[in-house]
């Protein structure tokens, strides 16, 4: 049996953060590992901008994603842990409603395996 209440309910205890913002960069969502990932930033960081955490270049590349509904990927070290990023618009009545960010930890050999057809 189901015990999901609203939309993002299934993403609330992920092992990855998730961060959710709407077209004007404004933060809509954070599951709990986002929360305890950038609580440096504050407590509660809903109905903030993304824009106050990012510098110019990173914000630019926010602003055209969002005007564009491109997506972006890479991967980032800190403090001896490797990050997957991956930031991607989602969509509303088939318009760009804002965008999705996951940060993963992944491997720091993680294999890459190609797959033929």
């Amino acid at each position: 049996m189901s015990t999901v209440k609203n939309g993002y309910e299934w993403a609330k205890e992920l092992p990855y953060a998730v961060t959710v913002c709407d077209t004007e960069g404004i933060i809509i969502y954070m599951n709990d590992n986002a929360t305890t990932t950038f609580a440096k930033y504050g407590d509660n960081l809903i109905g903030r901008s993304l824009y106050e955490f990012h510098a110019e270049r990173s914000s630019a590349m926010i602003r055209q994603m969002l005007a564009e509904g491109s997506s972006n990927s890479y991967t980032i070290g800190k403090a001896g842990v490797k990050k997957l990023i991956h930031q991607s618009p989602w969509h509303h009545n088939g318009e760009v409603a804002g965008l999705v960010e996951l940060s993963i930890v992944i491997p720091q050999d993680m294999p890459h395996i190609n797959r033929e057809a």
